[in-house]
């Protein structure tokens, strides 16, 4: 009896030509060359007898008939990874891989020791780790789990909660030797102060505080403004060029060093939100499930 699908190494080529678009795309996800996959859906389209794709030199079209059978192959490639993740960690040992995206104040202060109780329990998994201060897009760049800051929109997505993170204000002591300690949010106004801008809205971040019992998003103006890494505004608050916000576990070590004071600390008392996050459609693998239970216990 011959092999019914030995043809399944061309069916996974014309679903990621569709799903990324391109040839080109397609064959550096399968880590391939476009030559190849383009082999692999002519050889498909004559095993069915039609046409799958309309193919030009900027754009591929799907026939009728390419549609349908891409419905059809996405669904029966889903039942496979559906049953593949339903076994795993079935014999008592978690295998497989989770790829997990996180915001770099997670992903350098919170995570690491998460990260290491979660390998040594479970030493065959392989994660792949995205650091980076963006928001994923989770189904189209193929992640399982991403870890958000804020509150989170209704996307649809499931999230949980990891922690609230308290914030502070802080400055390093030359600056404060220099410029003065301000003593009121009036005084703060007219100080330098390091602000971040939020790469999903291209806005300055306001410092969230509290004065008298009264909450306060505050938007300081400022000469000097950091996109892209947030940790910048901390690692140039700690050479003296002006006061930032800073989550409490980031500061923690530098005040303990005194290469940063807390300035201000009567308008502490609010935090912003660390979730977890994934898609609620989707099967989640047991590795998956076992991240997010190392993610989620409390020390």
């Amino acid at each position: 009896m011959g092999r019914r699908f030995d043809h399944l190494h061309d069916v996974e080529a014309f679903i990621a030509s569709v799903e990324r678009g391109s040839l080109t795309a397609a064959a550096t996800t399968l880590g391939t060359t476009p030559s190849v996959v383009s082999r692999a859906i002519a050889r498909l389209e004559q095993r069915l007898g039609v046409q799958l794709l309309r193919r030009t030199t900027r754009s591929l079209g799907l026939t009728d008939a390419g549609r349908l059978y891409l419905e059809q192959s996405s669904t029966a490639f889903g039942l496979i990874a559906e049953a593949e993740r339903a076994i795993q960690g079935q014999g008592g040992e978690v295998t497989g891989s989770v790829r997990l995206s996180v915001p770099t104040t997670y992903g350098h202060y919170r995570l690491p020791a998460k990260l290491r109780t979660f390998m040594r329990r479970h030493p065959r998994v392989q994660v792949d780790l995205s650091i980076a201060n963006r928001n994923v897009d989770l189904v189209a760049e193929g992640f399982d789990l991403a870890i958000r800051l804020g509150a989170l929109p209704d996307s649809g997505l499931v999230a949980r909660r990891l922690e609230d993170a308290p914030m502070c204000l802080v400055a390093s002591p030359a600056y404060l030797k220099e410029a003065g300690t301000p003593r009121s949010l009036a005084e703060l106004e007219r100080h330098a102060c390091l602000t971040f801008i939020m790469p999903s809205t291209g806005r300055v971040s306001p410092w969230i505080l509290r004065e008298d019992g009264r909450d306060i998003d505050w938007t300081p103006q400022a000469a000097l403004r950091v996109s892209d890494d947030v940790l910048g505004v901390v690692s140039l608050a700690e050479n003296g060029m002006g006061v930032c916000q800073t989550y409490d576990f980031i500061a923690a070590e530098r005040l303990r060093r005194r290469t940063l004071v807390e300035v201000l600390p009567r308008l502490r008392g609010r935090s912003r939100p660390f979730s977890v996050i994934y898609v609620p459609h989707r099967s989640l693998s047991a590795a998956s499930r076992a991240l997010i239970a190392v993610l989620t216990e409390t020390d």
